[in-house]
């Protein structure tokens, strides 16, 4: 007879910054990439929040694995993504996640003063349903919640979260040409969120599933 099991071991997550770590922070802004990408890449879309005084955290997630077609195996030019979770162990996968950027976040704030900083997370398509569930899971004191390009967490309990989520600015960003956020999606989420009490505003730009300039820099002014 085959019997599952779980065993907790260590592993070395990679994750990339922009701005220098210290005492003088005052806006942290952890970013959070989407399937199939890696940290690094994504995180170039972020420099242009590089000021004074501020740190982006671009983690990277857990699961990396080759792109593409399968049928011969990778050479050294292969495309390399990195997922979140899928619906494999997909429980397991949230919490070691969950931890994860809970490790993060102290790892950041062991070396800046969390007092007088402002924390923004921002998630872009997968990645909204990761710092949703770590927001309302994790042990992180959160001052705004972005998801931009994809809706909170399917699974996402809003009664028993209410009040967390209540003390946090709730923005969602969405492209006019997004594919994945239709406008059946969009109003699906809005109803969702309005029926939850949750306060919330949405900024939108010209443009498909990706993250906008224009739009990010208007986050960053406001």
């Amino acid at each position: 007879m085959i019997e599952q099991h779980h065993l907790s071991v260590s592993r070395t997550a990679r994750y990339y910054t922009i701005g220098k770590l210290g005492e003088g922070i005052r806006d942290v802004w952890f970013v959070c990439h989407g399937y199939a990408q890696l940290a690094g890449a994504f995180a170039r879309r972020f420099e242009t929040l590089a000021a004074p005084r501020r740190l982006v955290v671009a983690p990277e997630a857990l699961s990396r694995f080759y792109l593409g077609d399968h049928v011969r195996p990778a050479g050294p030019d292969a495309k390399i993504g990195a997922s979140w979770m899928t619906r494999e162990d997909r429980d397991i996968d949230i919490r070691d996640y969950v931890d994860y950027l809970d490790t993060l976040y102290d790892h950041v704030f062991r070396r800046a003063r969390r007092e007088g900083a402002r924390v923004h997370v921002l998630g872009f398509s997968q990645g909204t349903a990761t710092v949703s569930r770590w927001v309302v899971q994790g042990r992180a004191r959160v001052d705004r919640l972005v998801l931009w390009g994809g809706p909170f967490a399917p699974e996402a309990d809003f009664t028993a979260s209410h009040d967390r989520l209540a003390r946090i600015e709730l923005v969602l960003v969405i492209g006019s040409e997004d594919h994945y956020v239709t406008p059946k999606v969009r109003a699906a989420e809005e109803q969702r969120l309005h029926d939850a009490g949750l306060s919330f505003r949405v900024v939108e730009y010209a443009g498909g599933h990706e993250i906008d300039p224009g739009a990010l820099g208007a986050l960053a002014g406001g």
